[in-house]
């Protein structure tokens, strides 16, 4: 990167004033072709488009437009990997993502998927596409650094390129044929009991969202196998009623929680136009708003962790391998040629092949090559693979949706990925719904590969809309989901057994219970939230634990003194998330050898089923000689945490601080790794919470260097007041620009950090009195 590093000052100076000339234009007026009408957009002081328009077809010109402007390097890297077309502009190092997605054929099923939309749908899409590149040819100066550094020019817009983040959100969301394959891997070496105590089942005790669910005249699918690893995403949300408030109508909180990174996902934005009145969050690509309000009511988003996947070995037939077995007899492999273009490098050809599964994922993954016997292939089958996804109409309809009958009829649509959607209006009325495609298997419940030759674990539909998880007005006065178990054990349809953790709900239940007025104060404050429960659930285990040093004692006594808050600037969280992860290790790495950083997560019910219901994990089978007890472990574990803490960060316990580890980096995808300008755009934070709290604080454990870092929670914050729809409150993670030169590009950072939020409301003149620019685009003669 030779723009801003290897030049000399008086250069980068130069190349810098260049770059930053690319800033977009919010103030003034825009001639455009494309439009209908005259369109303001009035940009607030947190740098948040109010688009006013006469017309839908406009105002979805107009939010494409100002995509374009603040996040197009964000669009078109983010179409760029669904299409399977990264190796064109970052090298050989794309190949793997490349091939993934051009197996799947997700820009294939966007593109045939758009003739499955209503004709508004698609007229809303093309309006969208054609502000995005009417921003595009309207822009005055350069593109945005990472054009610049990666050397080429974006194409035009395409209504595909939309829908094709859906297709990546689902697989991101409903992953599980990976827990399929590792489940395969560990069968081969441990009996069933042992794998069992890996899977611990949902306690009886734990929160379950819809736990007084009326029964279904059903048949009840059996669960055969202990539940994979929860998913890798989570959130959380809640809503209470009008009894609860002090104002008589219900508030909405919610908080998805995905990978961290600059710039976030989300990108806030409000329309106004004839029909439409929507404030929230959109994804820059994406012309409807995922998250947010209209003037009647609200809804927020959690992963419900439906096990949409199922892969299924199929076996070649001996005497000819371009064909695998059916019931019916051999048949070929649907085939098709897919060439890659790799930058510096020749052309890649891959021939993709599917059976009546499923794409073959065999061919490209090797660990999915490995759970196929010699002469068979493993395929996928998984709800988002469709060319007649709905899910994109659904959000327009959601987007509109003036009641709940409105919001159920629009939910009719959603396919992929499964979640939980929560309710408010502003008639008092609060509830939820669990829409998405989830199969109906003859036999088994998708928890590891299954036979492909015959129909025995085949699917035979999905589970009808009207009975899948719901509830209207619940005798509670409140529901609350935070990837826990949606339905009761007697539900009579098999949606999962990989329940998320029960913490955050267990908290969020806690303090609604506690708070005699959950105002949007209260709930605002809840979101930030930095309690971990299980603290609680695991200071019994300290009991037996003898410090053998001064250090460890100090280390002790401060856990026994702590109340379970993940404070940055306190020492205690530190210590105990050190302890849990290394107890991790400690318990069961032994017997697991090279398949334990596969099975380690930052989830404490593995760790705690072990140590009190099956304390055979605790003998360390590297010293044949001896029977370690489960206090033994605890105690050698604390004091290998404190010797390796006090090498990282001093001897005195009372110094450290748990931000010392608990950083947000919310790194760029190119920036972060080129050399000084890594630490040039470096907006990274210290912060509260862990991977338990209601306040996430997510870290992949698995990293050795940076264990703790946070790089996982909640980059949107909100909560709806339907007493009031224009006091409801919001907060993204870093800022409404993707560009590093903008002064919006991590304004918000500190603000979100310590959990601020502010309004998004006001009229086109007073938007425009307190704001920063106020941009009309007219329509070209």
């Amino acid at each position: 990167m030779a723009i801003l590093v290897a030049v000399p000052p008086l250069a980068a100076a130069g190349a810098w004033l260049w770059l930053r000339s690319g800033q977009p234009t919010i103030d003034g007026t825009a001639t455009l072709p494309g439009l209908e009408a005259p369109v303001e957009i009035a940009r607030d002081a947190n740098a948040v488009p109010h688009i006013f328009a006469r017309g839908k077809a406009d105002a979805y010109f107009a939010l494409g437009y100002v995509h374009a402007q603040d996040r197009l390097w964000q669009m078109d890297l983010n179409r760029r990997i669904g299409s399977g077309r990264l190796s064109e502009v970052i090298g050989a190092s794309g190949l793997r993502y490349d091939k993934l997605m051009r197996t799947l054929g997700f820009y294939r099923d966007a593109e045939a998927g758009i003739r499955a939309l209503a004709p508004e749908v698609q007229a809303a899409l093309t309006a969208y596409t054609a502000g995005v590149n009417a921003s595009i040819e309207n822009r005055s100066g350069p593109l945005p650094i990472e054009f610049q550094i990666l050397r080429y020019q974006p194409e035009p817009w395409r209504p595909a390129d939309s829908l094709v983040w859906g297709k990546l959100m689902a697989l991101q969301l409903s992953g599980n044929h990976r827990d399929e394959l590792l489940r395969a891997r560990l069968m081969r070496r441990f009996p069933a009991d042992r794998i069992r105590d890996l899977y611990p089942d949902y306690p009886a005790t734990a929160p379950v969202t819809l736990a007084g669910l009326p029964d279904l005249d059903l048949g009840r699918l059996a669960a055969a196998l202990p539940p994979p690893l929860g998913p890798s995403a989570a959130s959380n949300e809640w809503v209470v009623s009008g009894e609860m408030t002090g104002t008589g109508k219900p508030i909405l909180a919610n908080d998805p929680h995905l990978q961290l990174g600059a710039p976030i996902l989300w990108y806030l934005a409000r329309i106004e136009a004839p029909g439409l009145s929507i404030t929230g969050a959109t994804v820059p690509g994406v012309p409807f708003h995922l998250l947010g309000r209209n003037d009647r009511i609200s809804w927020g988003f959690t992963t419900t962790g439906g096990d949409t996947q199922d892969l299924f070995i199929e076996r070649l037939d001996p005497s000819d391998p371009s064909r695998y077995l059916t019931p019916d007899g051999p048949e070929p492999f649907i085939e098709r040629v897919e060439t890659i273009k790799v930058k510096d490098a020749p052309d890649e050809t891959l021939t993709v092949r599917a059976t009546r599964h499923g794409p073959v994922l065999s061919d490209i993954e090797p660990d999915a090559l490995g759970a196929a016997p010699q002469g068979h292939v493993v395929a996928l089958a998984f709800t988002g693979l469709s060319d007649r996804d709905t899910t994109p109409e659904a959000l327009y309809r959601l987007n509109r949706a003036p009641d709940w009958e409105g919001f159920k009829a629009a939910l009719r649509l959603y396919q992929s990925p499964q979640q939980n959607i929560a309710y408010a209006d502003i008639q008092g009325n609060i509830g939820l719904y669990t829409p998405g495609l989830v199969p109906i298997r003859r036999k088994g419940d998708g928890s590891v590969p299954v036979p492909g030759w015959t129909d025995e674990f085949g699917w035979t539909g999905a589970i009808p809309f009207d009975e899948l998880p719901h509830a209207f007005n619940p005798p509670a006065q409140r529901i609350v989901n935070a990837n826990n178990r949606v339905v009761p054990p007697d539900y009579p349809r098999f949606i999962t057994n990989r329940w998320d953790d029960w913490y955050r709900a267990s908290r969020i239940e806690q303090v609604l219970s506690e708070t005699k007025r959950h105002d949007v104060d209260a709930a605002q404050a809840l979101l930030m939230d930095s309690v971990t429960p299980v603290f609680a659930e695991l200071r019994p285990e300290m009991r037996g634990i003898v410090a053998t040093t001064p250090e460890a004692e100090t280390a002790l006594d401060l856990l026994r003194d702590w109340d379970g808050t993940m404070d940055r600037d306190q020492p205690e969280p530190l210590i105990f998330e050190w302890w849990l992860r290394d107890l991790h290790r400690a318990v069961y790495a032994d017997e697991l050898g090279d398949l334990f950083g596969d099975v380690l997560s930052s989830s404490p019910r593995v760790l705690l089923h072990m140590l009190r219901g099956a304390p055979r994990w605790c003998d360390d089978t590297i010293t044949p000689d001896r029977t370690e007890s489960c206090d033994d472990i605890l105690t050698a574990s604390f004091n290998r945490t404190v010797q390796e803490l006090r090498q990282r960060h001093g001897d005195d316990p009372t110094d450290w601080r748990w931000g010392m580890e608990h950083r947000a980096p919310l790194a760029h995808q190119v920036l972060s790794r080129v050399p000084v300008l890594g630490d040039l755009f470096d907006i990274g934070i210290e912060t509260d919470g862990g991977n338990q709290t209601v306040n996430r604080g997510g870290s992949a454990i698995r990293d050795a260097q940076a264990p703790f870092s946070h790089v996982h929670g909640a980059g949107y914050r909100a909560v709806y007041d339907m007493s009031d729809p224009a006091n409801s409150r919001f907060m993204i993670a870093t800022g409404q620009s993707g560009d590093p030169l903008s002064s919006h590009y991590g304004d918000l950072v500190e603000r979100w950090r310590n959990g601020d939020h502010f309004t998004i409301a006001g009229s086109l003149d007073e938007v425009t009195a307190t704001g920063l620019g106020r941009l009309t685009l007219l329509p070209a003669p």
